[in-house]
């Protein structure tokens, strides 16, 4: 957009929740490719499961020290979304960098927790996402006896590509050519369309409860 239109986008990420608010303007992202920008109402923080502080570079999840909220009638929801130290997160996971900039990596929801590894589904999504034989990819866990959940892929290929067995092998040998092989699907199923919201935002929830009410249990 900014390569068309010039320097003249601007970008926050925030929630209604009013905790925090991150922004960057095109010369900001264009020297930081990807970010969302600092934020503009105090520290922010990238933590660990246990709440440990994390090092520059390293992803977890992203907590504000700016003003708390309480979800309505929700304290469960409420104490799950603050730190120890009183911050307060949106269920995001990112990184920051050196100079304080902001970048998104994944949904806390997402994590896909498969022999004890944390898994975050968006790098594979991301990868399946540029392959030519892929329209619409979607990366989340599902059932297994083995491993607690497994790594799986639902995708929506692009016009005159059928979803084969051969495809599937090929997109995983693809996924395991760029990411290690616990991030990587274990298995790829084709779908002719994944649910998606008119303004594009992926449904993820609804594929994924399809295999764990297959599977006769819940997580």
């Amino acid at each position: 957009i900014i390569e068309w239109f010039g320097p003249v986008v601007h970008e926050y990420y925030a929630g209604t929740e009013g905790n925090g608010f991150v922004y960057c303007n095109s010369e900001d992202w264009l020297a930081h490719p990807g970010t969302v920008g600092r934020s503009l109402l105090g520290p922010v923080h990238i933590c660990d499961e246990d709440g440990e502080e994390l090092p520059v570079g390293e992803a977890g999840t992203i907590y504000f020290e700016s003003a708390a909220f309480e979800y309505h009638g929700d304290p469960e929801k409420t104490k799950a979304s603050r730190h120890p130290n009183g911050w307060s997160t949106l269920g995001d996971i990112g990184r920051l960098d050196e100079e304080g900039f902001l970048y998104l990596t994944d949904r806390q929801a997402y994590m896909i927790i498969t022999g004890g590894v944390n898994v975050y589904p968006q790098e594979a999504e991301n990868l399946l996402a540029v392959h030519p034989s892929v329209a619409d990819a979607a990366v989340f866990g599902v059932p297994d006896d083995d491993f607690g959940e497994a790594v799986k892929a639902v995708v929506e290929t692009v016009d005159g590509v059928d979803g084969t067995p051969e495809l599937a092998a090929e997109l995983i040998a693809y996924c395991r050519e760029h990411l290690a092989d616990v991030k990587c699907p274990r298995s790829i199923d084709f779908r002719d369309e994944l649910p998606r919201h008119p303004t594009g935002k992926l449904y993820k929830r609804l594929l994924k409860d399809e295999y764990w009410e297959a599977a006769g249990r819940s997580i």
